[in-house]
């Protein structure tokens, strides 16, 4: 008997192989017209090319560096190349925080959003302005440590350095791949073929992918070949010719009969349509318009992988499929005015009730009324990730303290403060995961480890990466009180040293340690070792990276569960 699959699928895919059959013989025909124009047409002279390198680093995702300093930073990825043609490690080219798979694996790991286009697989990103607009004729990408993170390059209509800021702001891409395994560590220059573009542009965009990566991908410069005149290319340059496309080939891969859909839903009844996909569908037909704006399809919304196009207008737009929305994705969405904080307002006190999970890193048009909003209209949160939203002001964190609920708080690169801190430590015990990583305003970090052992008994995993001033106190107080702890990062904490006993006291005190990272503390020793070996038996990431290799790799064979020492 033939398995039943909802209207809604069978439906979509007759919708689709329509499109297809109709986009095929449109598409041909206009390729007709435009040969019949070619052949009357010649090229233009092509302009004086200007070669430029990045004038300023204008935002990012994430680094591995300190935000005080210059090694490792993304702002080094301004100027002349540092490095280049070098290879290797050195501290200074831009460098992103994480590289591998065991990112998604550790205790902290966060699920992934279904709908999810399967072409969006950018992690990290970095805008580069440059001196003069151009239309581009070429990018090259200077990379001295393991090449091949890059998955996206993309232009901006607005010019960074213009007083006048434009009535629209437009994303285009230049150039798309999927993440790619490079053989080999070596430096090279990646010049992908870029798309032609119809606007001038001196801001060009990076996405990256560095989960096929064996280390951490390291990037000197970036340089932007471009005309200041729009060129006149060949259309043969950048078309494609449909007469090479069998005519029948969508049928003899998709078929039209029931028993055909019926075999193709067996293998795809579990993928859900993105977005604009239902966006799309949903002007089909009534039927159609009810299903694909059921608030049911928008319980998990992510709207990041379109964040070049999401502004209030869209928000409005979506905002009565989202009253039962429990899990949304705003990432990466919002900047140079694209969203405003009356509209991001107005969209959470319609869809707010529900929401669960709030994903708002790199969020630059958030402020103060934001977070009360969220505040105010999200009863229910239980996970909030502020990553990199480094233009929300110090005392606009004290309204986080109002969500007794959450579970998950995620504050990378922010200014929260210390006194803000303490409240939400003190009223959201309920807290399991906990990022503190490159909070640069936190004045004493023992105090705060102090409240964390005292309040956060449920804590599972806690990134302090980069925090100046812990010493051996807040971290005693921090492993007598949070015991459940299974991820710690005290990555570039140099103010803790081994003769303290504060890693062997570590070790003793958090036996459910799965996830250690003591990244650049020279001080760590043969003793440490032993003692993560003999006492935490479901270790399975180190890092002790900076510690001279002899004096310790013979204690490796301890640590039977380690499958990833970094």
């Amino acid at each position: 008997m033939s398995p039943v699959f909802p209207m809604l699928t069978v439906l979509s895919m007759f919708y689709y192989m329509c499109l297809r059959r109709r986009a095929r013989t449109a598409t041909r025909g206009e390729m007709n017209s435009r040969r019949a124009i070619e052949s009357n047409t010649r090229a233009l002279p092509i302009n004086v090319e200007i070669v430029q390198y990045a004038k300023e680093v204008l935002d990012f995702s994430s680094h591995y560096g300190s935000e005080n300093s210059m090694s490792y930073t993304m702002w080094n990825l301004a100027g002349i190349p540092n490095v280049y043609p070098s290879s290797g490690d050195f501290t200074q080219t831009a460098v992103f925080r994480t590289y591998g798979t065991w990112w998604d694996r550790c205790p902290s790991a966060r699920l992934p959003f279904k709908r999810t286009p399967p072409t969006f697989c950018s992690q990290d990103y970095v805008e580069l302005a440059f001196e003069e607009p151009v239309y581009p004729t070429a990018v090259h990408i200077l990379e001295t440590y393991h090449p091949g993170a890059v998955v996206r390059i993309l232009a901006c209509s607005a010019n960074p350095y213009s007083q006048n800021p434009p009535a629209e702001v437009r994303w285009e891409i230049l150039w798309s791949e999927a993440p790619t395994k490079v053989n080999g560590p070596q430096a090279r220059q990646f010049t992908p073929c870029i798309k032609q573009i119809n606007f001038p542009t001196n801001l060009i965009r990076l996405e990256v992918n560095s989960s096929l990566l064996d280390y951490y991908t390291e990037l000197d410069a970036v340089v932007l070949h471009g005309v200041k005149e729009r060129p006149v290319l060949s259309l043969k340059t950048s078309m494609i010719d449909m007469n090479d496309i069998d005519e029948d080939e969508d049928e003899e891969k998709y078929g039209c009969g029931m028993d055909t859909l019926n075999k193709q839903f067996t293998c795809l009844y579990s993928i859900h349509l993105t977005v604009p996909d239902l966006c799309r569908l949903a002007q089909t037909c009534k039927l159609l318009y009810q299903h694909c704006c059921d608030p049911l399809q928008y319980i998990h919304l992510s709207l990041q992988p379109y964040w070049a196009r999401i502004n209030d207008t869209s928000l409005e737009y979506l905002q009565s499929r989202c009253t039962l929305i429990q899990w949304l994705n705003l990432s990466w969405t919002g900047n140079r005015g694209a969203i405003s904080v009356s509209g991001f307002s107005r969209f959470l006190k319609v869809c707010g009730s529900e929401l669960v999970r709030l994903e708002l890193s790199c969020g630059h048009f958030l402020n103060e009324t934001c977070l009360e909003v969220i505040t105010e209209m999200c009863p229910h949160l239980q996970e909030l990730n502020l990553s990199s939203c480094d233009k929300i002001p110090p005392q606009a964190f004290n309204h986080i303290a109002k969500v007794g609920s959450l579970k998950r708080l995620i504050l990378y690169r922010t200014k929260v403060e210390q006194t803000a801190l303490l409240s939400i430590l003190n009223f959201c015990s309920e807290l399991q995961h906990l990022s503190l990583g490159s909070c640069v305003m936190i004045e004493d970090y023992d105090l705060i480890a102090s409240m964390m052992g005292a309040k956060c008994k449920k804590l599972r995993s806690l990134d302090l990466w980069r925090c100046k001033n812990i010493t051996e106190s807040g971290i005693a107080e921090l492993a007598s009180g949070c015991q459940l702890l299974e991820e710690l990062d005290l990555g570039w904490c140099p103010t803790l040293q081994s003769s303290t006993g504060c890693f062997t006291n570590l070790a003793r005190k958090l036996p459910n340690l799965q996830k250690l990272f003591l990244t650049a503390n020279r001080s760590v020793c043969d003793t440490d070792i032993e003692e993560l070996a003999a006492n935490c038996t479901h270790l399975r990431q180190l890092d002790i990276l900076g510690k001279k290799m002899q004096e310790y790799w013979c204690l490796f064979y301890c640590v039977s569960n380690i499958v990833t020492p970094v």
